[in-house]
């Protein structure tokens, strides 16, 4: 370690560190039209903080829950569901409140906010945190675990420096990001309104997946490792219609494996996420062997009926999405679409055979085709980044 460094737990270079305040003390009825905002994970996006509207709270409930009010420098983790996820509170957001689902980290004056958060948002420490967690479901970080996070911490001028080299690096990838994402989004709308007129084509039937399928099945509700045998595919690794096999985690369980091991062309929907990412789908192409976790469903498609790339560009549609919007069980900070609610999801579709796509020469084509589809190919630019 270089000289002037400090390696320790995050804990000795706090001054203090708070959950936000449990569910018994907010509740529904606290929320105001005009108030203070709460700062839960959702509202995380990045390195900033983007309140909710529908989530205020009034003078009332701010003095009351005085213990979880935010202070300029304080740095919010998420401490549910997307790990690492944090944020700096500046001086607009000053006097907002920590939220449930978040923690608060008040560093010494020795420790820089940002080059703090900077730490936590790494990949090296993130996936600290996570083989931290606990929970099969949605991740749960605790108070101790975050804590007890061993980091290295150079002097203070080091610190800001280091910062200073950042900020400027992520603001030329936020710019070039921005740029990519413009292009992409003309992709999208193109793609979108011709898979739209392919899906709802008056030539096929209306049903539901649960007449084209045999069944649902949810994943392994087992503890993964850091280390095994075999990956277990989480939420996280479905990312635009495709599985990502980066920051696995493991098991060597024999009975797990037997029961849950994915097949070809396997179609996997993310049950349990954030209201904004639930419902997302990816489908398995036998790149390694694997199972798949409790928070994900294996659709047992009717392989005479329903085709597997078809299945899975319709579930990651607008059409699909906004139909799941209308089924979604929500709680704070969590949405849920379970197995039932999946199964009525209304979609055309006719009878193939030979493992051919259900669908004419233009659908074929649309559905062997990634190349095509601008949220899966490997020559887009948000695959790349």
């Amino acid at each position: 370690m270089k000289e002037g460094w400090k390696r320790n737990r995050l804990v000795e270079f706090m001054a203090a560190v708070s959950t936000g305040p449990f569910g018994s003390l907010l509740h529904k009825s606290d929320y105001v039209d005009v108030g203070v905002p709460l700062v839960n994970p959702i509202n995380i996006v990045g390195d900033r903080i983007v309140p909710d509207p529908s989530k205020l709270i009034g003078k009332a409930t701010t003095k009351r829950l005085s213990n979880y009010v935010l202070q300029e420098g304080d740095v919010v983790v998420g401490r549910r569901g997307e790990i690492g996820r944090c944020a700096v509170i500046g001086p607009n957001e000053i006097g907002w409140v920590c939220g449930t689902g978040s923690f608060f980290i008040r560093p010494l004056p020795s420790m820089d906010s940002r080059f703090l958060a900077h730490l936590i948002r790494s990949d090296n420490y993130r996936e600290k945190l996570e083989q931290a967690s606990t929970g099969t479901t949605m991740m749960n970080l605790s108070n101790n675990a975050l804590g007890d996070l061993i980091i290295a911490v150079p002097p203070l001028p080091e610190q800001q420096r280091i910062v200073g080299i950042l900020d400027e690096a992520f603001h030329g990838i936020a710019t070039a990001k921005a740029n990519a994402e413009k292009n992409l989004q003309n992709a999208r709308a193109l793609f979108e309104s011709h898979l739209q007129s392919v899906l709802s084509s008056k030539k096929w039937k209306l049903r539901t997946l649960g007449d084209a399928c045999e069944g649902v099945e949810y994943g392994s509700s087992a503890k993964s490792k850091a280390v095994g045998t075999i990956p277990v595919l989480r939420m996280g690794n479905i990312q635009d219609g495709i599985l990502d096999w980066e920051k696995l985690v493991y098991t060597d369980d024999k009975a797990e494996i037997e029961k849950y091991l994915l097949k070809h062309n396997d179609v996997l929907f993310n049950r349990t996420n954030s209201p904004e990412l639930v419902g997302k789908t990816a489908i398995y192409k036998s790149e390694m062997p694997a199972i798949f976790a409790g928070y994900l469903i294996r659709i047992h498609r009717r392989e005479d009926l329903l085709d597997a790339d078809y299945l899975n560009y319709y579930l990651n549609s607008e059409m699909a999405l906004t139909y799941g919007k209308t089924v979604t069980i929500s709680s704070v900070n969590q949405a849920n679409i379970n197995g039932s609610k999946l199964k009525t999801i209304q979609f055309h579709f006719r009878r193939y055979r030979n493992k051919e796509p259900s669908s004419d020469n233009s659908t074929r084509s649309l559905l062997k085709s990634n190349a095509s589809n601008p949220f899966t190919s490997r020559s887009s630019p948000l695959w790349r980044h």
